[in-house]
């Protein structure tokens, strides 16, 4: 769960961030890919972390 949590919330920032920069459509789908796939690998992690911690 966090980690889909964390993909669309890197997809939202990403968006936003390129579009702030003026970017086109081809930029905004990059950074919003990138920053999806960045903050779901931050979750996957926090998941393990949380999962590893809690037994």
């Amino acid at each position: 769960m966090i980690v889909i949590l964390g993909a669309c919330l890197g997809a939202l920032v990403g968006a936003l961030i390129a579009r702030r920069r003026k970017g086109k459509l081809a930029d905004i789908l990059q950074y919003a890919f990138v920053y999806a796939l960045v903050f779901a690998l931050a979750g996957l992690f926090a998941t393990l972390i949380i999962d590893r911690t809690m037994r």
